[in-house]
């Protein structure tokens, strides 16, 4: 099992005669260095003692094991404060893989992975950043929130929200029942901000890594002891997969991975003995996948970020180059020797779909180009024996040089 302390790097010190600047990492680095300060606000109250929803209780999931396998979709930062061009074409291509599916392949849900809203999670906007670009696609949808559904000043300039954090997505996502505030879709009925998706095939619990990314202020445990009753209480004969909206590990030039939830979801693997198959992440706005070995297992680290916020290629998030500026070739060893990047896209926006049966766990990432013209292009796909954690096929869409490490 990992060993969460490896991670809690202490913050940068810096001589008197230096400025308070964020420390760069090198750029084979996926683990961003501590905030010294960071930005938690409180989640609001639930009376809520059971945090699980069976997906039985949303929709009929019979037609699901006849089929023998759950498919869904995913993606995250999908919130289009700068228009929603680049999120309705990524809609749209979610609608024809729904359509033009046989029923045994139809999505049955698409699973928000956070930045439902930009950039105050203001209710005001769900309309234009959430109801509408999604009007005509019919299956359920599911979030968790991300650091822009809780912040509630993100902009020193903007005035701060006169609502409390998290209400919109509380008000959509978490309603005691469902209300159509939208002529075309009802709210959905999560029980809380962070929560556990119960199907076929698949539990899939999703966690809220609030604004600076941890799932408790420094000093608490709450959420991650749920983490750790989650995954120990998780079935066996079922695939077991993290949502969370900053991701562990990252290569980006910008964010880098988030220590803290890395090291929250180390502690209640190995407190509970059980890991997950998979960790799927927003936060970032590119794709990255990630392979990490603990042991003789192999868990994926999905980076899936640009589902619609950056409008254009530039507005995405970068990977790191190399010291002499050409950028990182796959398979990409890290400084972590257990984490190998295996694939990424920074150049365009994108979607996973996600199918598991009784033994395998496949991901598929689509791209929506900015140029061009539908439908959406297959990118890179990878299936895992969740049974028994091992790779089974992987086909990235970089070319397989791995470069000597630079130190």
């Amino acid at each position: 099992m990992p060993n969460p302390r490896l991670y809690l790097r202490p913050p940068i010190p810096h001589s008197p005669w230096e400025s308070q600047a964020k420390q760069r990492r090198t750029f084979d680095d996926p683990i961003a260095y501590r905030k010294p300060q960071p930005q938690f606000i409180p989640l609001p109250n639930t009376n809520r003692v059971n945090l699980n929803l069976p997906l039985r209780a949303v929709m009929a999931d019979d037609w699901i094991v006849q089929a023998g396998k759950l498919v869904f979709h995913a993606v995250g930062d999908t919130g289009g404060i700068h228009g929603t061009d680049v999120q309705e074409a990524i809609a749209q291509q979610l609608e024809q893989q729904v359509e033009g599916a046989v029923a045994s392949q139809k999505p049955a849900f698409f699973y928000d992975l956070g930045d439902v809203i930009y950039y105050n999670g203001q209710s005001e906007f769900y309309r234009t950043q959430f109801y509408e670009p999604y009007q005509y696609y019919k299956p359920f949808i599911f979030a968790i929130p991300g650091n822009h559904d809780g912040d509630t000043q993100v902009r020193r300039n903007d005035p701060p929200v006169s609502e409390p954090s998290l209400t919109g997505f509380m008000t959509n996502f978490c309603a005691e029942q469902p209300e159509f505030l939208f002529p075309y879709r009802a709210t959905m009925t999560q029980p809380y901000v962070y929560w556990t998706l119960e199907a076929p095939f698949l539990t899939l619990i999703g966690l809220y890594s609030n604004v600076d990314g941890s799932l408790d202020g420094r000093g608490g445990v709450e959420q991650e002891r749920w983490l750790q009753d989650q995954l120990a209480q998780a079935p066996t004969d079922k695939c077991l997969i993290v949502a969370v909206h900053h991701p562990p590990y990252s290569l980006d030039s910008h964010h880098g991975g988030a220590p803290e939830v890395l090291v929250a979801l180390d502690r209640a693997i190995t407190a509970s003995k059980r890991q997950p198959n998979a960790v799927f992440s927003g936060h970032v706005h590119s794709y990255q996948r990630f392979t990490r070995r603990i042991g003789g297992q192999q868990m994926a680290y999905v980076v899936a970020g640009a589902g619609g916020y950056a409008n254009t290629s530039k507005a995405l998030h970068k990977l790191q180059l190399d010291p002499s500026g050409k950028p990182i070739q796959t398979p990409f060893q890290t400084t972590e020797p257990d984490v190998v990047l295996e694939s990424y896209n920074d150049s365009n926006p994108g979607f996973l779909r996600v199918t598991v049966d009784n033994q395998t766990l496949t991901c598929e990432y689509f791209l929506v180009p900015f140029v061009g013209t539908p439908p959406a292009k297959p990118f890179d796909q990878f299936s895992l024996n969740w049974r028994n954690y091992k790779l089974a096929t992987a086909s990235p869409a970089r070319p397989a040089r791995k470069p000597k490490k630079l130190r």
